[in-house]
């Protein structure tokens, strides 16, 4: 879970580059930049609502704990 500073600076950027609050977070080859750059081409406002929503709701890390990581042979 990101900081208090952390995530204010990442919904700034969201609000003036969605594609750049995104890359933040998820990076640059991922599934959720890639339809955040689509839909603010598309419009500059879903491109915004889509960044708001990736960065406050959608998890980046899918195992928290150790416990639940795979084990990679």
């Amino acid at each position: 879970m990101p900081s208090g500073p952390e995530l204010c600076c990442e919904l700034i950027l969201a609000i003036l580059l969605p594609p750049l609050g995104v890359c933040f977070r998820h990076g640059c080859c991922s599934v959720e930049f890639l339809i955040c750059l689509l839909l603010t081409f598309l419009g500059y406002v879903p491109g915004i609502i889509y960044a708001i929503y990736v960065i406050v709701a959608v998890n980046r890390e899918p195992y928290p704990d150790d416990y639940w990581r795979p084990i990679n042979a």
